[in-house]
């Protein structure tokens, strides 16, 4: 039976070079989008390479949303053994804590952490059951000890904290995982141009990221508890 596994925010960027990756590893890959028409699209351009993806429509902003995804997966893909929850927003991407508005502070947050908190508490006793491997894709600027060490990152609060808060997350979990054979972890791909940075130059392409987590998802190792980065640990 082919391993399946569910990428949210796959319609684009490194997403959806993850669900291509892991189809290419012959995975069946749910690709989630908020965006129906373009995570349709995206699904006919994998399928048309000869990959088993699936649509799953979730909006990580709706709690409706979010448990009709986790109801529809139960459901229908009750063998999930990989949950890659990739989706996020930079909110207003802030230049500094004083100029951090409080309304784009909660908007990164109820993307970044409580929809992904919400779909991470769904279906943890499907991939711990399955003995699955979730991971919350995090940046290194969600790690505050390189946040103290580097005088070029982007001091951007509303964003940089709602992933902080994703990495306190991915402890918890891992804690009540400690004794299970299912696992998480947070994997960091570093910098890369995206859309959620403007295309910034200078960084990783999207493949390139994508294969960073794609190569911890698959590499048969735990790393339960772990912050990764390309080449091993990562400060939390």
């Amino acid at each position: 039976m082919k391993k399946i596994a569910f990428v949210t925010g796959a319609n684009k960027g490194i997403g959806f070079e993850i669900a291509k990756q892991l189809g290419e590893k012959d995975w069946t890959v749910l690709l989630g989008a908020r965006d129906q028409k373009r995570g349709e699209a995206a699904v006919s351009e994998l399928n048309a390479q000869g990959l088993d993806v699936h649509f799953i429509q979730i909006d990580l902003s709706s709690l409706e949303s979010i448990e009709k995804a986790a109801e529809t997966i139960k459901e229908n893909f009750s063998e999930l053994t990989l949950l890659i929850n990739n989706a996020g927003m930079p909110g207003s991407f802030s230049s500094s804590f004083t100029e951090t508005k409080e309304v784009d502070l909660r908007n990164a947050f109820e993307v970044n952490f409580f929809g992904t908190f919400r779909l991470n508490q769904r279906l943890f006793s499907l991939i711990k059951k399955n003995e699955g491997t979730i991971i919350n894709v995090s940046t290194d600027m969600a790690s505050l000890d390189h946040m103290q060490s580097f005088e070029f990152l982007p001091n951007a609060f509303d964003y940089n904290s709602s992933k902080t808060a994703n990495n306190a997350m991915t402890v918890s979990m891992a804690l009540e995982l400690k004794n299970s054979k299912a696992q998480v972890f947070a994997v960091t791909p570093g910098f890369t141009t995206t859309d959620l940075n403007g295309n910034a130059e200078g960084g990783k392409s999207k493949h390139e990221a994508a294969s960073i987590i794609v190569g911890y998802a698959t590499d048969g190792e735990r790393h339960n508890g772990e912050f990764l980065k390309e080449n091993g640990s990562f400060a939390w």
